[in-house]
């Protein structure tokens, strides 16, 4: 099984709703993304998927959520902007825009010792 894996990057605020702690109060990350997708086999080009396609899937998707306060934006608006929905939404619209792959994993860090990863 190959896993081909991009990282990418957006800055945002968000803020916990029924938290009870300070992350209930508006604050920022730096977002660092990881997607991966999974393949059994090689195409006729010898990859297991394109770096490339799978960088302008992910920058189109997360590019809603750059300089923005997550709240605000659908689906965080209704959602809890936590990191384990961000993961969740960002893996649900990779598997929609990339049908011909499988979605192996998508890992989301507000910091650098700080991350989910949703699979």
């Amino acid at each position: 099984m190959y896993q081909v894996c991009v990282q990418r990057h957006f800055d945002a605020a968000h803020y916990l709703r029924n938290y009870g702690g300070k992350c209930e109060t508006l604050h920022g990350h730096r977002w660092q993304i990881v997607v991966c997708v999974a393949a059994e086999e090689l195409n006729d080009s010898e990859l297991a998927f394109d770096f490339t396609e799978l960088k302008r899937v992910v920058d189109g998707i997360i590019a809603g959520f750059d300089h923005v306060c997550l709240n605000d934006v659908p689906p965080f608006d209704k959602l809890n902007a936590t990191s384990e929905n961000i993961a969740r939404v960002i893996y649900e619209r990779v598997a929609a825009a990339l049908p011909q792959v499988r979605v192996a994993q998508v890992t989301v860090y507000e910091s650098p010792d700080a991350w989910v990863t949703y699979s």
